[in-house]
């Protein structure tokens, strides 16, 4: 049975930019808050690009996609910026916003329009990826808007004092990569891993709004010397599926990687992989593993751990993947199934190759369109969010069998509201010590300045 179509992530996001199924759940209420609402315009951001993080004293930070200062190019006000959410000395009072950095865009060749969530190092270093800007030539509706880049920003040694901003990596738009997407992630050697939606030099089929082939899978190294200039390397160029073919390589990876204990990176492309009636000439999309060479300065070698082919397991996977303590890979896919609601789905290696297991089907008449990183507690439960349905937006908790080959029983435990709550969570949840959930909503809260509110920092407590 032929499947809704998924849409490109590069079509949503350019939306964004421009203007900027649970069946039997049982129903239970948590608590929600609303911790800060975005308000767009000059002075704060809109549209956050990711989830948000902790630090070591409990603030939480994360990025915005559009608005900012004044004088962002190409377009004015949507560079978007980093900021902190500090909590109240006083349980019950408001959270507040530092803006820690407002990116100026690719007049300033800085970087433009974060596309993914912020991750933090030891130190407090914060790092991202903007879709736009740096030092790179590629065009945007026939304006040079930039390639993208990877950004670190460094606390003051002063409180108060402005941060440091350092450009790590500028794309270029060839082969290594452009409109880098997702969060990053860090190895224990201190490199850095991530994805290009575009780029790579392979592939001429996917790419609907921008040129430059199939996206990449990167890493980033560290000088050796302090001061010294990040080096970039592609480990992998996607292919995508030729015209005329059925099958291929993957497509528009999504970040978000996963290392295992051997150095070996894990991922989902959006796209690719198999062609077929279901998901059209590009592709229900995949999940690969990229292994690293045996010897130094080796090609790192791709697998397809699983093709996704039709309706009955899902389309267009459209997060990162995550752990068990076993070994077995767990995500989700925004399309799918025979309601088109989105699936979640487990991976486990069994014999030497990788077999999927679907664990709910969402349906287009309650809750569906599962979107962000799903996230384990420490009981083994698994937690994410639904961005849509006729029910509207929710966060849910799957909860393992108790035998084996049992069902999953699914529970709703917060049901969006709508204005002035948050709506769109496209993004993985994080607990805090007390286990709390916090994540973002990418539209909702009561920020006037955008088209469908500027979007929200929540939490969700039992």
């Amino acid at each position: 049975m032929k499947t809704n179509q998924h849409s490109h992530p590069a079509a949503r996001w350019l939306l964004i930019v421009l203007m900027a199924f649970a069946c039997h759940a049982s129903a239970t209420s948590w608590k929600e808050k609303v911790l800060y609402s975005f308000q767009g315009g000059a002075n704060d951001g809109a549209y956050p690009a990711g989830g948000v993080v902790f630090d070591k004293a409990g603030n939480l930070y994360g990025a915005t996609t559009v608005w900012g200062p004044d004088n962002c190019f190409p377009i004015a006000n949507e560079c978007g910026l980093v900021f902190e959410l500090s909590p109240p000395a006083k349980k019950g009072d408001s959270w507040t916003e530092t803006i820690l950095f407002q990116f100026k865009g690719k007049g300033a060749n800085d970087a433009s329009s974060p596309s993914g969530g912020v991750i933090l190092d030891s130190a407090g270093n914060v790092y991202g990826v903007s879709a736009y800007g740096g030092t790179g030539d590629c065009v945007l509706l026939g304006t040079t808007a930039g390639c993208g880049v990877v950004y670190e920003l460094s606390p003051p040694a002063k409180k108060g004092d402005p941060w440091a901003e350092t450009l790590l990596y500028s794309f270029k738009s060839g082969n290594d990569g452009y409109f880098p997407w997702g969060a990053l992630t860090f190895d224990a050697k201190g490199n850095l891993y991530g994805a290009t939606q575009f780029g790579g030099g392979k592939g001429n089929t996917c790419n609907v709004f921008y040129g430059g082939n199939c996206g990449t899978v990167f890493e980033l190294s560290p000088p050796k010397q302090k001061g010294g200039a990040w080096t970039e390397k592609v480990l992998h160029s996607f292919a995508g599926i030729s015209n005329g073919q059925q099958k291929g390589d993957g497509a528009n990876p999504n970040g978000g990687l996963v290392l295992n204990d051997k150095g070996a990176i894990y991922g989902t492309t959006y796209f690719g992989g198999n062609g077929n009636q279901a998901c059209g000439s590009s592709g229900c999309g995949m999940a690969f593993a990229l292994k690293p060479p045996n010897r130094k300065g080796g090609t790192w070698t791709e697998g397809q751990i699983h093709v996704f082919k039709d309706g009955n397991e899902g389309a267009g996977p459209s997060a990162g993947l995550i752990f068990d303590a076993k070994g077995s890979l767990y995500g989700v896919a925004g399309g799918g199934n025979i309601s088109g609601g989105g699936v979640v789905f487990r991976l486990t290696r069994k014999s030497g190759h990788w077999e999927e297991t679907v664990l709910h089907w969402f349906s287009n008449n309650d809750w569906s369109g599962p979107v962000g990183a799903l996230v384990f507690d420490s009981a083994g439960d698994l937690y994410g969010t639904t961005a849509g349905g006729d029910k509207g937006a929710a966060a849910f908790q799957l909860r393992p069998p108790k035998r084996k080959g049992g069902t999953w029983m699914v529970t709703i435990f917060h049901a969006f509201k709508g204005l002035p709550d948050g709506i769109a969570p496209a993004a993985a949840l994080i607990f805090d010590k007390a286990g709390d959930l916090y994540g973002t909503t990418q539209k909702g809260g009561n920020g006037n300045a955008c088209q469908g509110n500027c979007g929200t920092v929540f939490e969700v407590s039992p």
